[in-house]
């Protein structure tokens, strides 16, 4: 698992990622230390709702969160 990426601050169609999206690769320290597996599981929630939910009942992940959603916030 070691290979794994972490969450891409762009989107898988194109266009920064919202600001307000989190996952559990945003709070480990760099460089990784080998002796702790890869955090990232691919889920992601909303640093406003905190759910993987955002303020306007969509889903909270890297392809969502961007640009023309009502709840978006560029970085």
């Amino acid at each position: 698992m070691a290979d794994e990426q972490p969450v891409p601050r762009q989107s898988t169609t194109g266009g920064a990622v919202c600001r307000g999206l989190r996952w559990k690769g945003m709070f480990i320290d760099s460089p990784p230390d080998p002796t702790i597996p890869n955090p990232h599981d691919g889920f992601c929630w909303c640093r406003h709702t905190h759910t993987c939910l955002g303020p306007d009942g969509q889903v909270a992940e890297p392809a969502a969160c961007r640009p023309g959603r009502t709840c978006y916030e560029g970085l």
